[in-house]
């Protein structure tokens, strides 16, 4: 049995110098789709969301998350058409070959698949590790929103504040400056108006 197997992997890694190409280039082409579905994803995305995501940004932010998604895209489109070159290899002028000179351009063919293989990985990681900084640096930079102020009057006494919440108790506001913030809430039953202002 152990000799029968041994010869049967002896067999297969002979066959393996004729297929190694081939089966090269199809991984290639499992690279190429990958990235291109990647590169087609992040351009939708910018399209759609990036100007609602910028506009609020300081220019500095926002031209540092910009030049990180450009450089992402620039980054995919480089790795898909390393996929593609790797695939499909380049036109040849000379189309009949003798049996070495075959065997020697299938060996340097497989070396110039396996190096844009390996780049086109880096890129289809290195494409969306750009596109993430650039998420983050958006949303590091985003403010927080303003809170909400309004002016709440009682029977007894006019509040101002910023707006907690409201629930069927009664209405939430947080009076006062700095540490000394207190929660007030005041019923439903007690509330003459509640009117938003600028400020207090």
């Amino acid at each position: 049995m152990t000799a029968r197997s041994d010869r049967r992997w002896a067999e297969l890694a002979r066959d393996l110098e004729f297929s190694q190409l081939p089966e090269l280039r199809r991984q290639a082409e499992g690279w190429r789709t990958g990235l291109a579905g990647l590169t087609a994803l992040l351009g939708v995305l910018t399209v759609v969301k990036g100007q609602d995501q910028l506009s609020g940004l300081p220019d500095a932010t926002a031209r540092w998350a910009a030049a990180l998604v450009l450089s992402a895209f620039v980054v995919l489109v480089c790795g898909a058409l390393l996929a593609v070159r790797a695939s499909h290899g380049r036109p040849e002028r000379e189309i009949v070959l003798g049996g070495q000179a075959l065997r020697r351009w299938t060996s340097e063919e497989v070396r110039r698949v396996r190096h844009r293989l390996r780049w086109a990985a880096v890129c289809g990681v290195a494409g969306p590790a750009l596109a993430v900084a650039a998420t983050c640096v958006v949303w590091s930079a985003t403010p927080a929103p303003a809170p909400y102020t309004v002016r709440l009057s009682t029977p007894y006494e006019e509040l101002c504040g910023e707006l907690v919440g409201a629930d069927p108790h009664g209405t939430a506001i947080r009076t006062g400056r700095g540490a000394a913030k207190t929660l007030r809430v005041v019923p439903h039953t007690a509330l003459v108006s509640l009117a938003p202002v600028s400020g207090c």
